[in-house]
């Protein structure tokens, strides 16, 4: 039956289609074997690699001060160091450290003045992100409706090789979204204004209980995370809708992130979205931006007052200085693990495991190390079991081309591809991440 007869049979409305079909025993998931999810999370301005590099290799590794936070899943991590970013060519190393991250390939020439001798344009390339979606949606049984997600917290508005990772193709930045209500827009509704959402989910939270008794116990599982987020839309809506300002909103310096206290509540409201969404299989493919290359977020929750750049350019002897940058790494590491954990708390529709055993995250940096710009030993973990490859490793790669990586990553689901990015750089073929 069509969309219009399925929601009538079932007394429910539209709006709440997106939360109800995905699940199995209603009869509307699509035959698709068993799903495979990436996830890419970025966080910028390089790590302190004493604290964050295991200092031992295999399966006996111990995680270091910033690594903490993912304790619980280290059976489930690849840590992979001496993967490089050689990608050469115009633009400063923050530009093509963020735009040439995911393509693997040169920026254009451009008008785009950085830090170096030469300006620069876009990436010439496609990111793997989008490469992954663009074969996900060319098949029916992975065809999903959006096919990729880009997820922001605390990335400008400005557009620039400093602010965008995933490119469509040469020269089309694809821009994240920011903010969480046109995120919630996107995937559930066309509301207009957060009036018009409100009554969206009013309809959605009285359907949502009544088809309780039409599904199966494992879907009564993913409804109460559907009805979970329900409520902490209403909740967060209503909090909006009664805030008011007692001055006008300041204006903010260039490079600062806009509603930059927010960050710690954005980022979770962001993750809690994007997990529905790959729980409805709206994609398969998403990334989870935070501020961005050179990122000046001043991370006041931390109790440190310095932005995020500032601090690393401090030389490694400030120890005030590393000991900051530590608890910041440390707070993405902890972003991460909340990310994991949502995943790793709800069963894979219509599979055995959890959602997080058919999901790999990939957290990533544009730099190995701010004070120094290099663009070797770029901090590379997978989280996760989706693409199959042996966890729960440090690994030491000693030099070898990122672009290797993103061709192990996409063998792995099912993507034959000889090369990605630069050709030269993918010589070698995938990096071996099994055996």
């Amino acid at each position: 039956m069509n969309r219009r007869e399925f929601v009538s049979k079932l007394g429910v409305g539209t709006a709440v289609l997106p939360f109800v079909t995905g699940l199995p025993s209603l009869g509307q998931a699509k035959t698709v074997g068993q799903r495979q999810r990436l996830i890419v999370m970025f966080s910028p301005n390089g790590t302190i690699p004493p604290n964050f590099w295991p200092s031992e290799t295999g399966a006996d590794f111990q995680l270091k001060e910033i690594m903490k936070p993912l304790a619980d899943f280290k059976d489930r991590l690849l840590v992979l160091k001496g993967v490089h970013n050689k990608v050469k060519g115009d633009g400063d190393r923050h530009m093509r450290g963020m735009s040439c991250l995911l393509t693997g390939i040169e920026l254009f020439p451009g008008n785009i003045q950085g830090g170096s001798d030469t300006p620069a344009g876009w990436s010439s390339g496609i990111s793997i992100d989008q490469e992954l979606k663009n074969f996900l949606q060319s098949k029916e049984t992975t065809r999903t409706r959006f096919g990729s997600l880009e997820f922001g917290v605390g990335v400008i508005d400005r557009a620039d090789p400093w602010t965008r990772m995933s490119y469509a193709g040469p020269n089309k930045p694809v821009a994240p979204t920011d903010d969480p209500y046109a995120m919630y827009q996107k995937l559930y509704g066309r509301a207009k204004d957060r009036k018009s959402i409100q009554g969206i989910l009013n309809e959605v939270r009285s359907d949502l209980k009544k088809i309780h008794s039409q599904i199966s116990p494992e879907d009564r599982v993913l409804l109460a995370e559907h009805e979970e987020l329900v409520s902490r839309m209403e909740s967060d809506l209503r909090a909006a809708g009664k805030q008011k300002l007692k001055f006008g909103a300041p204006e903010l310096n260039d490079g600062v992130a806009d509603v930059n206290d927010n960050v710690p509540r954005l980022s979770r409201m962001q993750m809690d979205l994007l997990v529905n969404s790959l729980a409805n299989d709206m994609a398969r493919v998403a990334t989870l931006q935070f501020t961005k290359s050179v990122g000046q977020a001043k991370m006041g929750w931390l109790g440190i007052n310095t932005t995020h750049h500032t601090l690393s350019h401090e030389p490694d002897k400030n120890e005030k200085a590393q000991k900051e940058l530590t608890q910041i790494n440390k707070w993405f590491a902890g972003e991460l693990a909340y990310l994991a954990r949502k995943l790793d708390s709800i069963p894979e529709p219509g599979a055995d495991g959890t959602m997080l055993d058919h999901t790999t995250i990939v957290w990533t940096n544009e730099l190995g190390q701010g004070n120094t710009h290099t663009l070797d030993n770029i901090p590379m973990v997978l989280l996760g079991n989706g693409l199959g490859f042996n966890m729960g490793r440090a690994l030491d790669f000693k030099g070898q081309a990122h672009n290797r990586l993103w061709l192990a990553v996409a063998h792995a689901m099912g993507h034959q591809i000889e090369s990605f990015g630069n050709k030269k750089l993918s010589a070698g073929g995938p990096l071996d991440l099994v055996s």
